[in-house]
Order: structure tokens, then C-alpha cells, then sequence
């Protein structure tokens, strides 16, 4: 009976340790394929901004370098960042294609001569023409004055003349009015004193009458004098108003002066046997010109000005503008060489691209030369914050941010680890850190890595424990 106590005890126990080992090899299973993750928390961090962009250097100012327009350029002899001296040759011209544009040039010349000599003519026969106009306009104001003044004469004569009778009559009136003798002797009856008396009275009338008409006659001579006088004097008037303005002479002669000055600017190339040369010293910074095109009416050159410094010209996105502003203190690197202290000398916006912005920096004399490569750099140190992250640990999705963090709990095996999520807010962040708000403690451990993909609930081991 012992014996066999013995071996049930013994049986038991080794189904006890062959349970416990099975126990310990299936957690081994289980916890081998649970994911590793490595933890951190939250510190009391700057979060530093830096802001790195490329750039270009070009010119401080620039000079436009014109030539005459419409020239084919034969052979360009320089390109863009090619330093050239003052008389130096940029380019030639197609002298054979010049000569044709200089014929067309005096064909066109002689055309607007002969129109300048045919208005020149017809208006100096329209100027005889008015003179002669005026002449004969004059005589007739004269031969009418003279013969409507003797018409107003005649008409003064006639008045005269009336008042003269009228006032002899008058005259003889008053001195027969009491005579009652007749010539031999008799003494005149009351009737025929009556009858006498009438007889002057009518005939004074008759006179008074023809005074009246004359003076009448006198009038109407003057007015028609005075109004003949005056059509002929406003004839006159109208000859010699002037004319309407005409511009077509003038704008003849501006247009021959054009074209002339144009051939001379031809035979001056010609005399340069086609050859464009600099007219001051400078790097070429733009070309405008091309072999078989022609030359424009603008710059065909723009060189950079030599006595102007060079600036720096770097893009920037809306978020760097943020942290680099007008007036801030950068570094400055170009082609790989020392870092140097510059500020930014301009900012704006850029009109074709909005959201993007064009950082300027006026270089030191002597550094730099135009198409030069360089970087710029801005450092600023932020405001310090309690709980940053690192970048690697803060996850995004539908604007929505949160954490991953590992809490603990009571499984079938034992104590286990689970992930959680939180949601945060982002304040603030750089390339590296991120400075975040929400339900966290110092003591929370925050995902950081993970040897797969994990998700809310997921349960999973700690690679420092």
C-alpha cells in the first residue's frame, strides 16, 4: 500500500512538472510572436526649428546691353555667366541679310519723300490760290465801298436838294401870305386869297412829301451800303481764317527722320563689319538673343553691374517663412564653402506661385559671383515645453492625432502587456521632436518602435523587460 502511495505521488509529480514545463514552453510560443516594442516618455524639452533651403547667387543690380532690332544674329560668341570686358565681341550679324533690310529701308525713305515733296507742293499752290482769293476779295470790297458810297451821295444830294425848295417855298409863302394886290393893282377877293392861300399850302406839301422820300432813299442807301460793305468784308474774313489743322506734312517728315536715322544706324554696324561688342565690362547674367533669330527691341544682353554686390535668392515654403522673417540672422553657404553671417534683406510673396515666398540677401563685397549654388540656414530655438515626444512615437490619421503607450493586466499566463491609444494635441514640432498635450503622465510608456505593425488592444513585449 505504501509502495504503491508511493508511485501515485510520484506519477502526480511528475504530471505536475510535465504540466508546469508545457505551461512554460507554450508562454515561450506565445510570447515569441507577440510583437517587441521599444518605449519612452514624455520630456521637458525646446523644440529648435531649423530651416534649410537652397538657393542661387545672382546679380546685385543689372545692365541691359541694346542693339539695333530686327539684325539676324549670324555666330553668339558669348553665353550666360561668360565675364566680358568693355569692347568685347558678343555677336555678329548677317551683314547680306542687313544690306537687304537697309534697301528696304531707303525704298521706303524715298517713298515718303516723294509724298512729303507732293504735299509740300499742293500746299504751297493752295496757299497762291488763297492769296489770289484774298486779292480779288479785297477789290470787290473796294469797288463796292466806293459805289455804294456814291449811292449814299446821290441819295445826301437828293435830301438837299428837297430841303432846298421846301425852305424857298416856305420863304415866299411867308412873304405873299397878306399880300391882297394883284399885279395890276386890283385888290384880291377873299376868295382868291383863299384859293391862293391853298394852292401854296398844297405845294408845300408836295415838297415836304418829296424831302420825306428823299430822306427815305437816304436811308436805305446807307443801310444798303453798310450791309453790301459788310458781305464783302466777311468774305474777306473767311478767306483769311485759318485753315484746319493738318499733321500729314509733319507726321511725313517725323517718319523720314525715323527711317534716315535707321540707315544710319545700319551703316554703322556696316562700318563695324557686323560685329556687337560689349559696351561695358561684367558677367553675363541673360541672354536674350540667338543664332539665326533676330535681335529684339529690348536688351539683348543683361550684364551683372560690377560696382553693385551680389545678392542671394533663395525659395521658401509658407511653413519656413514662419520661423525665417525679414532682418533675421542666417548662415549662408555657398558651393560647399565656409558658413558665413548674413541677414535677410527682403522677403515677398510670390505672385505666380502663391503660398511660396522669395528670401533676398545682399552679399558681401566680393563674395560671390552670379549662377553660384548655396544653402541657407535658420536656427530658431522655440519655447520650452513639459511633455515632447519624439517624432517617431506621434501616429496621424483623418487629423486626427495619437500615442501609442504599453499598460499592464492580468491574462491567462500571467501579467501582460497591451497597447492603448491616446489622442493629442500637436503645439508645436520640428523635423525630430513634437510637443504634445493630452492624457499622459511621466510615467506612461509611449511606443516609440515596433517590430510589427501593431494596433489598439494588440497585446505585446517589452524590448527592455
Amino acid at each position: 500500500m505504501d509502495k504503491r502511495r508511493k508511485r501515485i505521488v510520484a506519477g502526480l509529480a511528475v504530471f505536475m512538472a510535465f504540466m508546469w514545463l508545457c505551461t512554460l514552453v507554450s508562454k515561450s510560443i506565445y510570447v515569441s510572436k507577440l510583437s517587441m516594442v521599444s518605449t519612452t516618455r514624455t520630456e521637458s524639452k525646446y523644440i529648435e526649428h531649423i530651416v534649410e533651403t537652397e538657393g542661387i547667387v545672382e546679380a546685385g543690380a543689372k545692365l541691359p546691353v541694346t542693339a539695333l532690332s530686327g539684325l539676324r544674329v549670324k555666330e553668339l560668341v558669348v553665353q550666360a555667366g561668360d565675364q566680358v570686358e568693355e569692347g568685347d565681341l558678343l555677336f555678329t550679324v548677317d551683314l547680306e541679310d542687313m544690306q537687304q533690310l537697309m534697301e528696304e529701308q531707303e525704298l521706303a525713305a524715298a517713298k515718303v519723300q516723294l509724298q512729303i515733296d507732293a504735299l509740300a507742293h499742293n500746299k504751297e499752290l493752295a496757299q497762291n490760290q488763297k492769296a489770289l482769293e484774298e486779292a480779288r476779295a479785297r477789290e470787290d470790297y473796294d469797288a463796292l465801298a466806293r459805289y455804294q458810297d456814291t449811292l449814299v451821295g446821290r441819295a445826301a444830294e437828293g435830301v438837299a436838294q428837297a430841303e432846298e425848295a421846301l425852305e424857298e417855298l416856305q420863304a415866299e409863302n411867308r412873304e405873299h401870305e397878306n399880300d391882297w394886290q394883284k399885279e395890276d393893282g386890283e385888290s384880291k377877293t377873299e376868295e382868291e386869297m383863299e384859293a391862293e392861300q391853298k394852292a401854296r399850302e398844297q405845294e408845300e406839301e408836295r415838297l415836304k412829301q418829296q424831302l420825306q422820300a428823299a430822306a427815305y432813299a437816304e436811308a436805305d442807301a446807307k443801310w444798303n451800303r453798310d450791309n453790301t460793305i459788310k458781305d464783302a468784308g466777311r468774305k474777306v474774313e473767311d478767306i483769311l481764317q485759318e485753315e484746319n489743322a493738318d499733321a500729314t506734312l509733319a507726321v511725313y517728315r517725323t517718319e523720314l527722320a525715323a527711317v534716315q536715322e535707321k540707315i544710319s544706324a545700319y551703316k554703322a554696324v556696316l562700318e563695324q563689319e557686323g560685329k556687337i561688342t560689349s559696351p561695358s565690362g561684367g558677367i553675363v547674367t541673360d541672354v536674350y538673343v540667338q543664332t539665326g533669330g533676330r535681335v529684339p527691341d529690348t536688351a539683348s544682353f543683361l550684364l551683372a553691374d560690377e560696382e553693385v554686390p551680389c545678392q542671394f535668392r533663395a525659395s521658401l515654403t509658407k511653413e519656413q517663412k514662419s520661423y525665417v522673417n525679414l532682418n533675421d540672422d542666417v548662415k549662408l553657404e555657398l558651393d560647399g564653402r565656409k558658413k558665413i553671417d548674413v541677414k535677410v534683406d527682403y522677403m515677398e510673396e510670390s505672385e505666380n506661385m502663391p503660398g511660396t515666398y522669395t528670401a533676398l540677401i545682399k552679399l558681401p563685397e566680393e563674395t560671390g559671383v552670379p549662377g553660384l549654388s548655396g544653402k541657407l540656414t535658420c536656427s530658431k530655438v522655440g519655447e520650452k515645453y513639459p511633455c515632447c515626444i519624439s517624432l517617431l512615437a506621434l501616429h496621424s490619421e483623418n487629423d486626427r492625432n495619437f500615442v501609442y503607450v504599453v499598460n499592464e493586466r492580468e491574462g491567462i499566463l500571467g501579467t501582460e502587456y497591451y497597447v492603448e491609444e491616446i489622442n493629442v494635441s500637436v503645439i508645436d514640432k520640428n523635423d525630430k521632436l513634437a510637443a504634445i498635450e493630452g492624457a499622459l503622465t511621466e510615467e506612461s510608456r509611449i511606443i516609440e518602435s515596433s517590430t510589427k505593425e501593431i494596433k489598439k488592444g494588440d497585446v505585446v513585449r517589452l524590448a527592455d523587460g
